[in-house]
């Protein structure tokens, strides 16, 4: 009997990471972002472009130089376009960030720090603190996204408490009724919950 692979196997196909074009229009990369307001102000933008756009979830990123302000890397939830779970706001980010510097960490003497619209995933806070980052500010928070159906995994007050003891600053709640509003949006008008137990593609 013949057998047959459910997937598409091809070990030698690279996996692609797109950042969608209205970004760059958005960002300043040549400008000082002078203050927490107006990083925060750009990470949530991000996310509600995202959304405006249809080109993925309700969540941005950026990251920039704390000695100097400027950015260092932008992400956007890009989980749905590009079919893979790991590309959360943060992780796109990192990754964006990393590539741009060409080094595996953000780690450097006068240090980075990570604005999120919204509280970090387990997995987001796991990336957070191995990129190298020394302050990580957060907007929305985590009931905010489990009220329109997201689920953040297991990320207690003890995981903060971690990231704390690594040495990495933490501020959350930051402009959070800014950013809850592009999540309520999000599921207002009718934006997919994606996640693990998601079996709409079979």
């Amino acid at each position: 009997m013949a057998k047959y692979s459910l997937f598409k196997q091809d070990p030698g196909q690279p996996v692609t990471i797109t950042l969608p074009d209205w970004v760059d229009a958005l960002v300043q990369w040549d400008q000082p972002y002078p203050d927490d307001n107006a990083k925060m102000t750009l990470a949530i933008e991000l996310s509600k472009q995202n959304v405006l756009r249809g080109t993925g979830g309700p969540f941005g990123t950026a990251i920039f130089d704390r000695a100097t302000n400027m950015l260092v890397g932008v992400g956007v939830n890009r989980v749905v376009p590009h079919n893979n779970s790991t590309l959360h706001g943060e992780t796109v980010a990192i990754m964006q960030a990393e590539q741009a510097l060409g080094h595996f960490s953000l780690a450097s003497a006068t240090g980075r720090e990570l604005f999120t619209s919204c509280e970090p995933c387990a997995m987001c806070l796991g990336a957070v603190l191995w990129s190298g980052v020394n302050r990580l500010v957060c907007a929305g928070v985590a009931a905010d996204a489990r009220a329109i159906g997201f689920d953040e995994g297991p990320v207690f007050a003890q995981s903060y408490q971690y990231l704390q003891n690594a040495g990495i600053e933490v501020v959350r709640g930051f402009m959070q009724p800014e950013a809850k509003a592009v999540l309520d949006y999000y599921a207002s008008s009718g934006g997919r919950i994606y996640n693990g137990a998601d079996t709409a593609a079979g």
